[in-house]
């Protein structure tokens, strides 16, 4: 399997394909409300990916507040390059993906996607959903697995809704509160599309303290898929910007081990 830093992201040759994952699921994009830990959970999965040898993409689609300069220190990327001037392009191509992935230099099978410091939407032009469906399409002939940190707010956020619909899998997170479920129920009407279906959904309570027993998150969630429990030195990291970091405490042993059941059920890995 190709190794993003020793190898290059798209040394292979042309008629070569790219490794086949080991189950149907390839893409999965992680959404839910605001806070809810999107892309804390899908930085792990990532990592939790590469750690397994397996060539993972992360697509970071928030272009308002840009997550790259947020989930790791710029001195650990190899170079800056940026998510808006692939959709910038009339058209997207596997050469066009390539000059704009960024590579972790500690972390050999992991590439990112993902707006500079400083960018927003309104650093490009406007760009449609075809485009968006172009990069995700690319994106499965680069990588055999594929994973999508969507934005909240799909109403305006092209990328993450067309994510949302073309994606095997979706990992829907929701907070143990009110809030948060009437925040994915306002939302969820917006997703009308064919391809959006329930099927494909799981529903994750996500940074559940341990105040909040399960009855607790029955009572409001409803029945879920998985439930991902909240860890200081996780909180720690997010706020120190350094998500790749190895998760080592023994608070965040319930964290690391749902992180690797959510990997198992969704790509067999």
């Amino acid at each position: 399997m190709l190794n993003f830093i020793k190898t290059g992201i798209f040394s292979r040759q042309t008629e070569e394909l790219a490794p086949e994952p080991e189950s149907k699921n390839q893409v999965l994009a992680v959404w839910g409300s605001p806070g809810s830990g999107k892309t804390t959970v899908s930085v792990k999965l990532a990592k939790h990916l590469a750690d397994q040898k397996k060539n993972v993409a992360l697509l970071l689609c928030d272009m308002t507040a840009p997550m790259l300069p947020c989930i790791c220190p710029p001195s650990d990327l190899e170079c800056e390059k940026s998510l808006g001037s692939i959709l910038a392009a009339t058209h997207v191509t596997d050469s066009l993906i390539q000059n704009n992935c960024v590579v972790h230099k500690k972390i050999s099978h992991l590439t990112l996607i993902g707006m500079r410091k400083g960018e927003n939407e309104y650093t490009y032009p406007p760009y449609s959903a075809a485009q968006a469906s172009e990069l995700i399409d690319h994106l499965r002939d680069i990588a055999p697995y594929v994973v999508i940190d969507c934005g909240s707010y799909i109403a305006n956020d092209i990328l993450s809704a067309v994510s949302l619909m073309a994606a095997d899998s979706v990992l829907r997170l929701v907070n143990c509160d009110l809030k948060s479920v009437s925040y994915l129920s306002s939302q969820l009407p917006l997703l009308k599309d064919k391809k959006w279906d329930a099927d494909k959904q799981y529903k994750a309570a996500s940074n559940v303290k341990s105040s909040e027993a399960s009855e607790h998150v029955e009572q409001v969630l409803g029945s879920v898929a998985f439930q991902i429990p909240h860890s200081d030195e996780l909180f720690n990291q997010a706020l120190a910007g350094d998500l790749f970091q190895e998760l080592c405490l023994k608070d965040s042993r319930g964290f690391r081990k749902e992180i690797k059941k959510i990997s198992m059920e969704v790509f067999g890995v």
